[in-house]
């Protein structure tokens, strides 16, 4: 599979973003409305004050008396705007918040829903810059940006036709000097969304070298290869850095030809007015109220120059963050659900990590439901990644892996953790509640069910932990190695899944609690199938079957009794580890 995860085209964010806005409809033309009514009081000022002038101009009447009047009419209007303009982007953030909670959890639903298989390969860096740094920017736009950017259209568009209905050509000679805006934001429009693709997409791989530096520090001290990702990492760097710069270098083109361009209608006006003034075509008021108009029009044009940097980042992150849906509408497999009885079978199977070498060689095997199966081998033989075809995380390049008469790597997500449930000695702990935690396998547990799990798991450091089931891990306590390993055991028990497949998942614990942790599970999942990598000597014992790997190859399979009969491959392996003294008889962990 591609390291490269994909991003959403043009025509897809366009998609996307009119369905965000349509799902909140209401919140969109309430923005419309009341800015449209803000905008227009906002109008009438400037039409006052050329009224004020050609009423002083004039010098009829009670001069004092209207021009006192066009003045505190003027005052009022100016409150009706700013009120109304306020009310227009308190909708305007509220429509953001709601908008940008709906991105996020929209992203989370995908991410949840990839097939294992497919997320298991995808970029980590890359990822979670996707889901913290370009959700966030698409948030925060959202928030902020959205709302702004529809008054100042809205207030603009209303000075437009103002000017055009006060004075055609003064209009047309004011919109005339804005060919320079539009020719300089072109520009700009023409080369941002690839400049802040690269900007998103080298930050990835900074995140992706980083992470994946960090999560493998131990191995790279091991090798020495301390300069190696030195030099990936500063090429990271460099690469970023320089995908920056060239999104700046755009900016320093398009915000100082807007200064110029957007003072230029104002002098124009200016200009040609007092040509038309001179002539008697308009009156000085007109003039006054049309320069008005045009100076007022640099505020949103402002607004609009300012944020549209931060548009064409966050459009790019809103494709990033949208380009998720590809990858399952790609990858999803035949998502085929109906199984027939729930019969492991693994026929042929052959797999390559790289498609140079395979590391399974015409695996041929099956469980029968509520078999408990052991898969012995040395470090190297392909255990791990048997059980890994076995969960669905990596389909076989020849051959089959079926549950059901289906294939395992073709199941839905959430059909394929009902089945099979693949525990690891890798495990995370969320920065939350022991319940919290818990739950994320089964949403409704109650309490007690939550202790009967963490019971059968044998985690008795429940009992000394502050506030039981409502302790803050990560805060009010941190669990070790062993205790988080329980805590991911129990939410096994909960999720109650048919097949459990367990590769080291008690590696982390000394062998009295290990031993006590896989009689509880084993008395807990009586009658489910277990298929467990056994790295103790107890725990082959203990199966119905052994299943002997060498080589990538599966060389014995059997009873215990008949592999020690057989004296073959486990036989000499049992005499072995049986005339240890040690009480953590082991085999190597595999690499």
């Amino acid at each position: 599979m591609s390291r490269q995860m994909p991003v959403a085209g043009a025509a897809e964010v366009r998609t996307a973003a009119i369905g965000d806005l349509g799902a909140d409809r209401r919140a969109v033309v309430g923005v419309i409305l009341v800015n449209g009514l803000a905008s227009a009081a906002g109008l009438t000022g400037p039409w006052l004050l050329g009224r004020i002038i050609d009423t002083i101009q004039a010098g009829l009447g009670d001069v004092l008396s209207t021009v006192d009047r066009l003045a505190f009419g003027a005052l009022v209007l100016t409150i009706v705007q700013t009120v109304l303009t306020w009310w227009a982007l308190k909708i305007g953030y509220r429509f953001g918040e709601r908008t940008a909670a709906r991105v996020r959890e929209r992203f989370l639903e995908r991410t949840l829903a990839l097939p294992p298989r497919v997320a298991d390969h995808l970029p980590a860096g890359d990822l979670i810059a996707r889901g913290s740094t370009d959700a966030s920017l698409v948030a925060m736009t959202l928030r902020s940006a959205v709302p702004e950017v529809l008054v100042a259209v809205v207030h603009a568009l209303f000075l437009i036709v103002a000017v055009l209905v006060l004075d055609p050509w003064l209009g047309l000679c004011g919109l005339a000097c804005l060919i320079g805006v539009g020719a300089a934001v072109r520009w700009y429009l023409r080369r941002a969304r690839p400049a802040y693709l690269a900007v998103a997409a080298s930050g990835a791989e900074l995140a992706d070298v980083v992470a994946s530096t960090a999560k493998g520090a131990r191995t790279i001290e091991l090798l020495g290869l301390e300069h190696r990702r030195t030099q990936a990492t500063e090429a990271a760097i460099n690469q970023a850095r320089s995908a920056r710069l060239g999104a700046l270098w755009l900016r320093t083109v398009l915000f100082p030809w807007s200064e110029v361009a957007l003072a230029l209608p104002v002098v124009g006006v200016l200009v040609i007015g007092g040509g038309l003034y001179a002539d008697g075509l308009v009156s000085l008021g007109t003039v006054v109220t049309a320069t008005v108009y045009l100076r007022q029009l640099v505020g949103p044009l402002n607004t609009l120059m300012l944020w549209i940097e931060q548009l064409q980042g966050a459009g790019a992150s809103y494709a990033r963050v949208e380009g998720l849906a590809d990858i399952q509408l790609t990858s999803n497999g035949q998502g085929a659900d109906a199984l027939d009885g729930d019969r492991i079978q693994v026929n042929n199977a052959h797999y390559s990590y790289t498609g140079a070498r395979d590391v399974l060689h015409g695996i041929n095997l099956f469980v029968q439901p509520g078999e408990r199966l052991a898969v012995v081998g040395t470090s190297g033989a392909g255990k791990s990644t048997l059980a890994r075809l076995l969960a669905g995380l990596d389909r076989p390049h020849t051959g089959s892996v079926t549950i059901g008469g289906t294939p395992v790597a073709d199941l839905s997500p959430d059909h394929l953790r009902e089945h099979v449930v693949l525990i690891t000695q890798d495990h995370h702990v969320f920065h939350d509640t022991v319940r919290d935690n818990l739950r994320i396998a089964r949403p409704n547990a109650t309490d007690q069910e939550l202790y009967a799990a963490l019971d059968a798991v044998g985690a008795a450091w429940m009992d000394g932990l502050p506030h039981g089931l409502d302790t803050e891990l990560g805060h009010d306590t941190d669990l070790d190695g062993a205790s988080a390993q329980q805590l991911s055991l129990a939410r096994v028990v909960l999720a109650n899944p048919h097949t459990l497949i367990l590769d080291e998942a008690t590696a982390q614990l000394d062998p009295k609690t290990a031993r006590r942790t896989e009689q509880s599970l084993a008395a807990v999942l009586r009658g489910r199938t277990v298929i467990a990598i056994a790295h103790r000597l107890q725990t082959a014992h203990d199966a119905d079957r052994i299943a002997v790997m060498e080589a990538g190859e599966l060389v014995e399979l059997g009873t215990h009794d008949e592999l020690v009969s057989a004296g073959r491959v486990d036989g000499k392996l049992w005499q072995s580890w049986h005339a240890g003294s040690s009480e953590d008889q082991s085999l190597p962990d595999e690499g």
